[in-house]
């Protein structure tokens, strides 16, 4: 009875924070004129919301406010591509510059394909004239072209391909933003690329199915070669103060399930969910889900040791992985805390869930792991060249067995070898709120996680 009324409050207390008790709502947020007057009252506040104060790395320096300060004339609704073009400031090949404090609403579906006239464009639209698919298997096929990276006119042809789809279906964002999505708002086939822009919130959108449409075989990645795409969903690279909150990241329709095979590997032709890298820093991913993706988030993007050193501090909370296969994270360099996140992995294709890198310092604690039972604890960390991670109050169920609290590091380390070590070397100082047991994140995190849970 006491574990149950204990469940109740911290949920409901956890509900009442997130739907909107706690909003921070700077200056005059029913201010009319723009788009604002003809918000809710809810939306309204909801776009005036500042990062609350510890919520993570992303409230270092700073902190972060997005477009909280946006004059009424910096409000937009936006319901197209052209239109979210227009309100990041009007020009998508310079917008990652403009610094404006800006609120942007999305409503409905937006889909990077489509062109100034409301026509959706395709794959084909935007190949280079000298480009097939058909041709580049046929020129590359590794039984004649060899185990080397292709080259040559039909390779450049996708080069340039991919520079078409580039301009057309990445969206660049500048500083100060704020994008919150109304209810069942989509960003469907397009990258929302954060770039050498500081102080960014998105919110409350479902992303969906940033698929390439010339990805590059890569003969020698692995053992038998690898296709690999360049769109991921969202991308933060040379950026600070980025806040990514309550949204859902899948492939849509169109998942690497359904894809067909080449040179007898898949066809891939989606990247990453929410990558972080190039430098950037102080991010907080909260209340996300990430479904049924392969590849869901880099942190770091090389192993070289340069400009990436004391970077890529990054704070992961309350999020659900949910059928996912590798990345969850996977980093290096950075300081990356990793708490009361929700696990739910199974299936052919599991990769691992925590990746520990060059230099990466990683700390999981409180998260719960439901696993399938072809996969065991031992397999939830991978060793990327790293050499360090700390691990404290994780939990474990797998397959109809109970949930147990598991070391991960012990059991990676009794199934392989070299050992990794258990000190990363520093102890987590920003978060908001308490950090729940482990056995009560499937409760909060199915109940808050995602696009549609705040109150718009």
């Amino acid at each position: 009875m006491r574990s149950s009324r204990l469940t109740a409050t911290v949920v409901g207390s956890l509900l009442v924070m997130v739907s909107g008790a706690a909003l921070v709502v700077p200056g005059t947020a029913s201010a009319t004129g723009g788009d604002d007057d003809r918000l809710s009252w809810g939306a309204r506040s909801l776009g005036r919301q500042v990062l609350p104060a510890g919520d993570g790395w992303a409230a270092a320096g700073p902190g972060t406010t997005g477009g909280s300060t946006a004059t009424p004339e910096q409000v937009h609704v936006v319901r197209s591509r052209t239109e979210l073009v227009a309100a990041l400031g009007g020009d998508n090949a310079t917008n990652r510059g403009n610094a404006t404090p800006k609120i942007i609403y999305v409503q409905g579906l937006v889909d990077g394909y489509e062109d100034a006239d409301g026509r959706l464009t395709s794959c084909a639209d935007l190949a280079d004239p000298e480009y097939s698919l058909d041709a580049y298997l046929a020129a590359y096929d590794p039984a004649t072209w060899g185990r080397v990276a292709p080259s040559g006119p039909l390779e450049q042809a996708r080069v340039r391909s991919v520079a078409n789809q580039t301009r057309q279906t990445q969206i660049n964002v500048g500083p100060n933003t704020t994008i919150v999505g109304l209810r069942g708002a989509t960003l469907r086939g397009l990258t929302l690329m954060v770039d050498t822009a500081n102080n960014v919130i998105v919110r409350n959108l479902h992303f969906a199915d940033a698929r390439d449409c010339f990805p590059a075989w890569s003969p020698t990645d692995g053992d038998a070669g690898n296709w690999n795409s360049q769109f991921d969903l969202m991308s933060v690279r040379r950026s600070e103060n980025v806040w990514v909150d309550h949204n859902t990241f899948t492939d849509g329709d169109n998942p690497d399930s359904e894809l067909p095979v080449h040179f007898g590997r898949p066809y891939m032709v989606h990247d990453g969910s929410l990558d972080v890298t190039h430098t950037a820093s102080r991010v907080t991913a909260s209340y996300n889900r990430f479904v049924a993706r392969d590849k869901v988030m880099l942190i770091g993007s090389s192993n070289t040791v340069g400009p990436d050193v004391g970077r890529l501090n990054v704070t992961l909370h309350h999020n659900l992985f949910e059928g996912t296969m590798q990345r969850l994270p996977r980093v290096r360099f950075g300081q990356v805390d990793i708490y009361n996140n929700h696990y739910r992995l199974s299936g052919t294709g599991f990769g691992y869930a925590l990746g520990v890198g060059v230099q990466s310092a990683i700390h999981a604690e409180n998260n719960y792991f439901a696993l399938g039972s072809d996969i065991t604890a031992a397999d939830l960390l991978y060793d990327w060249d790293g050499t360090v991670i700390t691990v404290r109050g994780n939990w474990v169920r797998t397959g109809r067995a109970p949930a147990r609290p598991v070391d991960l590091l012990a059991a990676y380390n009794a199934e392989h070898d070299p050992d990794l070590s258990p000190d990363a070397g520093w102890t987590p100082m920003l978060r908001a709120g308490p950090v729940l047991p482990a056995p009560l994140v499937p409760l909060v995190v199915q109940a808050l996680a995602g696009a549609g849970r705040l109150p718009v």
